[in-house]
């Protein structure tokens, strides 16, 4: 199929039967597909537009520059790959230390340091448009072979662990309103099946939200003074290249989380999608650009509508035109943007406890599912010195650059890796790592390619 020449109706296109799946390339009735398609617009806000609260940027802003992403990552990818764009929580701390915004204080953020946020957004999405330049032309395995288990592991754990100081900041302003929220997630999660459960984070805010409301915590004045339609505001990058440093390691998170998509796209729907993941790459990283470009935040793959298409079976790349679709025409409501603003910082706080850790442990669980053995001293020296260096944030200034903790984490991580792992065959002195080989049977559990499915289970 060829984006512009249409999706196939898929049988009758009202049902889907027992062991069938509506491929990329299908689509059900116009009504069903819409929507569905509405569907994952839900599924991927709960996370969305918490970016924007957290980083002090617009949030229509923010919402306009997923749906974009989204259509040009359809069109890239030719309309074989579904996925939507959304924000990535990888670039939450990079843009908090450039910016000094705190959630929940209030006043307007420092417009010049909000362009050089956006600025470093554009480098990390230049880098990533690079990388997937090189793997669409030499293929993605090296990836694996730079970025093994262990590696990906403790990148993906150190950066959720390493934002945690920030959940308490918003914890501490409401603790109340925290706790509601943080028990109301939990409990969605388990009382509930289906799609409902899987979104627990969007319907646990509402109550949080709700919580806020009764205890007079938050304020509606700017939802009153806003217009009903209007163009999201676009603000203009600026670069430094002292801030370099803070967001291109980000990169090898977003590598991580799209490969991963590949793969677990590629599982469910038993087509061979490996020779996209370069332009998927290639996709995300000229969105990122964009959505820098114009007062956005980076964008990623979502695992939230991965749990959709698992749930429903549908997998048409038309639906998420239609979801981009949607996101733009909300992103166009000033008074939408304006209510998202109100959620105060006892309802952020409860929300992020909850997501950073579970950005954290989704790096734990790449060790568990790839079998990962720490009692291999290079392995449990990789994940202890590199998580130590994130969680405390440690900091280091040279040549007018910055590093800091899920910089320096990160670099850390590959490095000492590769250099000890290096030195102990050079002397013999560790056991070779176990192998991906080790794994069960049938699966595919290998470095960053596995980032994504982990997320998406």
């Amino acid at each position: 199929m060829t984006l512009f020449g249409g999706w196939t109706l898929h049988g009758d296109g009202k049902s889907i039967a027992p062991g069938e799946v509506v491929m990329p390339s299908e689509r059900l009735t116009w009504n069903r597909t819409f929507g569905i398609g509405a569907q994952h617009v839900v599924a991927m806000f709960g996370a969305t537009f918490l970016v924007p609260l957290l980083t002090g940027f617009s949030p229509s802003t923010t919402l306009f520059f997923t749906g974009v992403g989204t259509l040009l990552f359809i069109l890239i990818t030719n309309g074989r790959l579904p996925s939507y764009l959304g924000s990535s929580f990888a670039l939450i701390a990079p843009i908090g230390a450039v910016t000094g915004f705190v959630a929940g204080e209030g006043g307007p953020i420092d417009s010049h340091k909000m362009a050089l946020a956006q600025g470093g957004v554009i480098s990390a999405g230049l880098a990533l448009t690079i990388i997937g330049v090189i793997v669409h032309f030499a293929g993605a395995k090296w990836i694996d072979r730079v970025m093994p288990p262990i590696v990906t592991g403790a990148i993906v754990s150190l950066i959720g662990f390493n934002l945690a100081p920030a959940a308490w900041n918003n914890v501490k302003a409401a603790p109340v309103t925290a706790v509601v929220t943080i028990v109301a997630i939990l409990l969605i999660t388990v009382l509930f099946k289906g799609i409902f459960g899987r979104l627990s984070i969007l319907f646990g805010v509402l109550v949080g939200y709700i919580t806020a409301i009764i205890r007079g915590e938050v304020n509606f004045d700017a939802i009153d003074k806003a217009a009903w339609v209007g163009v999201p505001a676009f603000h203009a990058p600026a670069f430094d290249v002292s801030t370099l440093g803070l967001f291109v390691p980000v990169v090898l998170v977003l590598i991580a989380e799209n490969v991963g998509h590949v793969k677990s796209v590629s599982a469910m729907t038993g087509q061979y999608l490996d020779d996209l993941t370069g332009r998927a790459l290639i996709a995300d990283g000229v969105s990122t650009m964009l959505a820098g470009s114009g007062g956005g935040s980076g964008t990623t793959t979502y695992a939230e509508n991965i749990g959709v298409m698992a749930a429903t079976r549908v997998y048409s790349t038309v639906a998420y035109v239609i979801a981009a679709g949607v996101a733009l025409a909300l992103s166009m409501l000033p008074k939408f943007g304006e209510i998202v603003n109100t959620i105060p910082p006892g309802v952020l706080g409860g929300a992020a406890t909850v997501l950073y850790g579970m950005i954290g442990m989704l790096g734990v669980r790449i060790w568990v599912q790839n079998q990962v053995d720490f009692s291999d001293p290079v392995n449990l020296n990789t994940a202890a010195v590199s998580m130590v260096i994130a969680i405390a944030n440690y900091t280091w200034a040279v040549g007018g650059m910055t590093f800091e903790g899920i910089a320096l984490g990160s670099a850390t991580a590959v490095i000492s890796y590769h250099l000890m792992r290096w030195i102990s065959k050079v002397r013999g002195t560790n056991l070779e790592q176990a192998s991906p080989a080790s794994a069960p049977a049938g699966t595919e559990l290998t470095g960053p390619a596995y980032a994504g499915r982990a997320r998406a289970q």
